[in-house]
């Protein structure tokens, strides 16, 4: 895709979900230790149910000190509604550790050293870098962003590798970080997996699957 054609995509629908990165219902809010644990746990589960546990999560473990010497069945009681409980209270455990052990107890500000972490990807250390520490070094490809890539037309593969360097290939740096809030927005309200509403859609004329779906007039 042209860039000028996603400058136009991305203008719209930043017209359409104005509020997206600040919105109170996401996990890329507070220090960033919160911001990388959460983002660890949201893995195969909803931003929805991260929130319902980061208060007792936290009320319990409020640094990486304290969540480095807990109990791993003690975190997992505290987030078993999640799914993967078991892994992702080593992971989180274990990144906190790491956090003490190789990073004086601070969230490191780059993406190599965040991807030293256990249980951190890209996709983690991308949100981690723009949400809480100010920095646009990628895009962070979830579910929706890989979704939404491959219907509009930005990329034309699955692998969130490619994706992710297909969009930064499209749009200026400065809008990385904000592009997947936008994406993720318009693929909830909008966009979905099963059932896209292209009738309602501010971008379907430019969509290369509402060109394809039969659906265009």
């Amino acid at each position: 895709m042209k860039k000028k054609d996603a400058a136009l995509i991305y203008s719209l629908l930043v017209k359409r979900y104005p509020d997206a990165r600040d919105s109170p219902a996401i996990i890329s809010k507070g220090s960033a230790f919160e911001v990388l644990i959460l983002t660890i746990l949201s893995a195969q589960t909803t931003d929805r149910a991260v929130l319902k546990v980061r208060g007792p999560l936290f009320t319990k473990y409020p640094t990486p000190a304290a969540l480095a010497k807990a109990n791993t069945e003690d975190v997992e009681i505290i987030i078993h509604s999640l799914g993967y409980y078991h892994a992702k209270a080593r992971n989180i455990i274990a990144a906190s550790q790491t956090l003490l052990s190789i990073f004086g107890g601070n969230v490191p500000e780059s993406m190599d050293e965040l991807l030293t972490i256990p249980g951190v990807g890209r996709k983690t250390a991308n949100i981690v870098l723009y949400h809480a520490l100010g920095r646009n070094e990628g895009i962070a490809v979830d579910t929706h962003v890989r979704r939404l890539a491959q219907r509009i037309g930005f990329s034309n593969t699955d692998n969130v590798t490619v994706i992710e360097r297909d969009l930064m290939a499209i749009f200026p740096q400065e809008q990385w970080g904000d592009l997947t809030d936008v994406l993720i927005a318009h693929g909830r309200a909008c966009c979905d997996a099963k059932k896209p509403q292209c009738e309602v859609c501010p971008i379907s004329s430019r969509c290369r699957f509402f060109a394809s779906s039969g659906k265009k007039s």
